[in-house]
């Protein structure tokens, strides 16, 4: 997974953080939990606020189902 995988990554975190409210993650834990995710391989310099909210946006979703 790369930055730009959105939902893929969103999906990923609903799987490894299920007891979590996505909407009150910090970005700092964000990031965090992001690079260690099973199959993410990109920099983890690459990322930024932008990102970050889209995938929280994105997890915020996908815990919603």
């Amino acid at each position: 997974m790369k930055w730009n995988d959105t939902d893929e990554i969103a999906i990923a975190l609903v799987d490894a953080h299920p007891e979590v409210d996505p909407q009150l993650v910090r970005f700092t834990d964000l990031h965090r939990w992001i690079c260690e995710l099973e199959g993410f391989d990109d920099d983890p310099e690459r990322s930024n606020e932008r990102i970050l909210e889209s995938i929280q946006a994105a997890w915020i979703e996908e815990s919603d189902y």
